[in-house]
């Protein structure tokens, strides 16, 4: 997937699976909807790294019921957040802003723009029936759909740089999150029926719904779990501290670093951590690979 954290859970998954168990590894550039229509339709790829399963809609859930796919565990702990959000000196000085009804009522505080997820993210998706349900652009606010995460990120960097107006979804842990004082506007109530519905594209009837905790996962076909028992059982274990993930992320930010960089740092200085993932076996020649 093409967000940080992922980039991170990646390469780490790739680098100890090559290292450790001596696999062949090929990553294949995806969002939510796409891998897991892939894994649908062609049983590929064989592991989803970070599945916000809140985001992954029925069709995720029906490869579940068919035997498909299995989840292997959270790669989030405790998980991750999900919201529409302002910055927070926007909410101090305008606190009916710390509403959906406020925002609407007031376009112009917010700029008079929402700030989507790019297409083929499951958060787009649940955006997109949000926006429907409250009838949004009606109320004179504009709905920028970005085109990646960088310009979702960059826009709200350049907006609070400068303690200008900014409105949009956001989750975490990210760069921004932990850069950024930012507050999360209500949407109401959580309602698990009718989020279940907005996680659909052109669901029929959206509603309105606040985004619920999200559980975030390692799911992998089970043909790979039968076939690497070994590597299937390593995934299970692959856990991040959301604080241990929102630190690498600052230090990417702070080095320009890439994700194999990001990787290679957390593996040397993380090893209480990854250490009880793996096997004795991969867990000796992966210790001799980070001493060289």
């Amino acid at each position: 997937m093409n967000w940080a954290s992922n980039t991170v859970v990646t390469s780490v998954a790739k680098f100890i699976m090559e290292q450790g168990y001596g696999c062949d590894v090929t990553v294949v550039p995806s969002d939510t909807i796409p891998a897991v229509t892939s894994v649908a339709e062609n049983g590929e790829p064989d592991i989803v790294t970070e599945l916000w399963l809140n985001s992954a809609g029925e069709a995720y859930l029906k490869l579940e019921e068919q035997g498909k796919v299995e989840r292997l565990g959270k790669v989030l702990d405790p998980g991750g957040v999900e919201g529409w959000w302002i910055p927070t000196y926007l909410a101090e000085k305008h606190p009916e802003l710390t509403t959906i009804e406020g925002v609407m009522a007031n376009p112009e505080l917010v700029d008079n723009r929402f700030n989507n997820c790019p297409s083929g993210w499951g958060c787009r998706v649940v955006s997109d029936n949000l926006i429907r349900a409250l009838d949004l652009e009606a109320s004179g606010i504009e709905v920028f759909n970005h085109g990646s995460g960088e310009t979702l990120a960059s826009s709200m960097a350049s907006a609070v740089q400068d303690e200008e107006p900014w409105f949009g979804y956001y989750w975490g842990p990210t760069v921004p999150l932990g850069k950024f004082d930012m507050t999360r506007v209500e949407l109401g109530d959580y309602d698990s029926s009718i989020h279940m519905r907005n996680q659909n594209p052109d669901t029929a009837n959206p509603g309105v719904s606040e985004f619920p905790a999200a559980p975030v996962l390692t799911s992998v076909t089970t043909n790979f779990k039968e076939r690497e028992p070994e590597v299937a059982e390593m995934l299970s274990k692959l856990t991040f501290k959301s604080e241990t993930m929102s630190a690498l992320l600052a230090w990417m930010d702070k080095n320009n670093a890439s994700a194999e960089e990001a990787a290679v740092y957390f593996l040397n200085n993380n090893s209480d951590e990854w250490s009880g993932w793996l096997n004795e076996s991969a867990r000796e020649r992966l210790a001799k690979v980070m001493e060289q």
